[in-house]
């Protein structure tokens, strides 16, 4: 299948002519939550300029945002822009972006290693990318340019979101702290708060258009307030967000411990749609490695919150970060860390393989480890976590759990027939229509009995008499964006030929596995 590239019309043009055809985009996203969000700024900002989804694996316009975290980030965007080379020669219409914290930090090294690219832009010029793509096409040049801060917040943008029922909500850009494996900072710049009322207003928009659910995004959501000068801002956010009517689930990502304060744990106990699930980045359980990465906590403070936490909110699933074989990590430390694991009992966690980021002070420092050991240590603490999530996942067996109908189904969908979604505490559940009931569409909410558990799922097959079907508003902002993804009018519209346009969510998840 080849690129429909747009090209100059000769004599009359007709319909099927290229030159009439609008210019298809594809966003490959890598990284974070982040990123993810800023992702679908991009594409909005991209149909706002005429641009349209490609429909298969080919695009005129590829953007890439992408990460300078990650393990390998930058021979990920390098392998895939070799690939897209030969595609690019053979379409001269096609044009390729590179954006993100990569494209932040590299600049000009991107146009040097791969000159076929049209456009860089940074993580404060998001907003940028149209005009970009436009003068590199008119003036047949690459186009560069990085901002080192924000020159619009992005939240501002036009925004192309995934799903109907659940999305990401940015309350801040940025980050104060210095933690030394860390190359956000630079990246990403200083913390900027956005005004509540803006926040509310959002909100308040995505759930007209029939989201229940909002996940609050930001570098360190609990900061939240550092700018205009109120501690307890994320704490009133919370409740607010609270007063929502139609908002059923409310979440957020990440806080850090170190900001992370009892009216915060009170708001989340005390506000109904405040979903008893909190993502808590330990990075490691050694008080010398903490202390190594600037992270200013201990673990004796990081157990004591939650233990204020699940004393509040007794069924509460944490997740967490950790990260394995960070410089001078002895086996006393590490062993450390397993400790704390063993006792916090996660229901998920991130675990990640230190690897140097140039630019970062623990780039620099001593006693790099031997990539060997940090293996076999990353392997145990897996391991050790796997347990826990096994041990945690089979406490839930002969509960009634409420579960949001997600569109993505498990791999054995096909094979055992079973819908997926997420229940209040973030948990994964495949579940299955008895015969005879009705079936949920994406968005609604179904109560089941958990009737298996693993690692990384809970399953739940129920009898006619144990399922129970809510359908939600959600759900039929699903059916209305099917039906104007086919032309079809809206499910109960009192107009034929007409539909509602909604704005598409992202949804926000967690992986299936610690790894």
């Amino acid at each position: 299948m080849s690129l429909t590239i747009p090209s100059p019309a000769s004599g009359t043009a007709q319909p099927d002519d290229p030159a009439l055809q609008p210019r298809t985009y594809q966003v490959r996203t890598f990284g974070c939550q982040m990123n993810v969000h800023d992702s679908e700024r991009m594409a909005g900002m991209l149909e706002d300029a005429g641009y349209v989804p490609a429909a298969g694996d080919h695009a005129d316009v590829v953007v890439f945002n992408t990460c300078a975290v990650r393990e390998n980030a930058d021979n990920k965007l390098y392998g895939n822009l070799g690939m897209l080379a030969p595609v690019k020669a053979a379409n001269p219409g096609m044009q390729i972006a590179v954006g993100g914290c990569l494209a932040q930090k590299d600049r000009e090294t991107i146009l040097k290693k791969a000159p076929w690219v049209d456009a860089v832009f940074g993580t404060h010029n998001v907003g940028a990318l149209p005009a970009l793509l436009d003068r590199a096409r008119h003036n047949s040049e690459a186009q560069l340019e990085i901002l080192e801060s924000l020159d619009v917040f992005p939240s501002t943008l036009p925004t192309k979101r995934d799903s109907v029922y659940s999305g990401w909500v940015s309350i801040s850009v940025g980050c104060n702290n210095t933690c030394t494996f860390c190359i956000v900072p630079a990246l990403r710049g200083k913390e900027k708060d956005r005004r509540p009322g803006d926040i509310l207003a959002e909100i308040q928009a995505l759930v007209d258009d029939g989201a229940i659910e909002v996940t609050l995004l930001g570098q360190n959501v609990n900061s939240y307030g550092v700018e205009f000068g109120d501690r307890q801002a994320f704490s009133k956010l919370l409740r607010a967000c609270g007063e929502i009517e139609g908002l059923e689930r409310v979440r957020f990502t990440s806080p850090h411990p170190a900001a992370f304060t009892d009216d915060v744990i009170h708001a989340m106990a005390e506000t109904p749609n405040v979903m008893p699930q909190l993502h808590m980045p330990l990075q490691s359980g050694s008080d010398k490695v903490l202390r190594d990465m600037k992270r200013s906590y201990r673990s004796t403070k990081f157990l004591g919150i939650l233990d204020k936490v699940r004393e509040k909110i007794p069924h509460a699933a944490i997740s967490t970060d950790i990260i394995v074989g960070f410089p001078g990590e002895s086996e006393e430390d590490f062993q450390a860390t397993l400790d704390v694991v063993e006792k916090s009992r996660f229901a998920t966690a991130f675990t990640f393989q230190y690897s140097k980021r140039p630019g970062t002070p623990a780039a620099d420092l001593p006693d790099q480890l031997p990539k060997a050991i940090v293996q076999e240590r990353f392997e145990r603490l897996t391991a050790l976590q796997d347990r826990i999530a096994a041990e945690e996942n089979a406490k839930q067996l002969g509960r009634r759990v409420e579960v949001m109908v997600t569109a993505q189904s498990g791999r054995k969908a096909g094979e055992t027939h079973r819908l997926s979604g997420r229940s209040q505490d973030q948990r994964l559940v495949h579940f299955s229509v008895p015969d005879g009931a009705p079936a949920p569409r994406p968005g609604d909410l179904v109560t089941v009995t958990i009737t298996e558990a693993a690692a990384f799922h809970l399953v739940a097959d129920p009898a006619l008499e144990d399922y129970s079907l809510r359908r939600s508003r959600a759900g039929d902002a699903w059916d209305r964006s099917q039906a104007d993804s086919c032309g079809a009018p809206a499910p109960g519209s009192a107009k034929t030929g007409t539909s509602r346009t909604g704005v598409s969510l992202g949804m926000p998840s967690l992986p299936v596995r610690s790894a």
